[in-house]
């Protein structure tokens, strides 16, 4: 089974049923579902239905993950109906914090100091992981579900009554493909990365290195004749790998050792990251600041000094020329 390392609340788990050192993800424990009447969704409980300022969002800058609700909230104008709080970029033996003095908001709703003191005020036994995003039920004083795959479905669709805004980013014509997207770039791509940084032996990082750039040249051979994964269409699938892919230049090539190349060195990925953070709303849910002392200043079994590297000097701003794809 995983072994916690680098203090109770750090979110590192590694393989401990064999020498070979892969990096292993618990999966989350909260899997209830906010829905436009609150009848239970497809896992756990119902009554969280859907109104304007009855939930919260805990969220990270830097996490990949929790970046993902961010843009789903963007997109889907949900901002002045959804709050949130931020944790500081700094992880160390108390796990995410609310302080304010390292870049975080607080917790505007409790001024609790130390983010898995959320998790133990929705079940006061819990001994899992401390992890974000949290979606928070105000009314009911509880999580609803700390799964962002689970959360950017329920942003999708659930309060569409209350913005009126319409836009689905998981099509039911096109869900299957969706949903196969997503099962092939997790593993590769959005855990992969982490699988090669947190690789505690040689046989696990070589293993992970390889299915990360063998997933990025298809990604690249595929996107010169598609705009987005699905085509035309932008799908909940490129949200979930744009998170990973703004991160690749400034954290994964080095940090990680994902340095065959950067990013910027492909021919067709740097358009599309351009074209998906030029989207309204979304270059504001990226902070690089964030980012970088996240994970350089915080994972100390890897970086051990702490320090923070100034570049990589990136435009993201700069124009590209992916428009005239299907």
């Amino acid at each position: 089974m995983g072994m916690l390392v680098e203090g109770q609340w750090q979110d590192v788990w590694y393989d401990t049923a064999s020498s070979k050192g892969r990096f292993v993800r618990e999966s989350a424990q909260f899997r209830n579902w906010v829905t436009a009447d609150g009848s239970a969704g497809s896992t756990g409980n119902g009554g969280h239905a859907a109104a304007s300022g009855r939930y919260h969002l805990y969220v990270s800058l830097a996490c990949p993950w929790a970046h993902r609700t961010l843009i789903m909230r963007a997109l889907k104008g949900l901002e002045s109906h959804i709050d949130i709080s931020v944790v500081s970029p700094i992880m160390l033996d108390q796990g995410w914090t609310y302080n304010r003095e390292e870049g975080s908001t607080g917790d505007i709703l409790a001024d609790r100091q130390f983010h898995h003191e959320i998790y133990t005020a929705a079940r006061s036994d819990y001994t899992g992981r401390s992890t974000v995003p949290i979606l928070w039920d105000k009314q009911l004083g509880t999580i609803v579900s700390n799964e962002s795959a689970d959360i950017i479905r329920m942003l999708n669709s659930a309060f569409n009554d209350i913005t009126v805004n319409d836009r689905d980013f998981y099509p039911g014509a096109l869900r299957a493909d969706i949903d196969a997207w997503n099962e092939r770039i997790y593993p590769a791509i959005n855990n992969g990365v982490y699988r090669a940084g947190f690789a505690t032996g040689q046989e696990a990082y070589e293993e992970a290195y390889a299915e990360v750039f063998a997933e990025l040249d298809h990604l690249d051979d595929h996107l010169a004749d598609n705009r987005y994964l699905l085509g035309a269409a932008l799908t909940e699938a490129d949200i979930r790998l744009f998170t990973t892919l703004i991160r690749f230049d400034a954290v994964y090539h080095g940090h990680f050792k994902c340095n065959r190349q950067r990013l910027e060195d492909y021919q067709h990925l740097p358009g599309y990251v351009r074209d998906i953070y030029q989207l309204p709303g979304v270059a504001a849910t990226v902070d690089f600041d964030h980012i970088k002392r996240h994970y350089y200043a915080s994972h100390h079994t890897i970086n051990p000094t702490g320090v923070v590297p100034v570049g990589p000097d990136i435009d993201y701003a700069a124009p590209h020329s992916r428009d005239q794809l299907a």
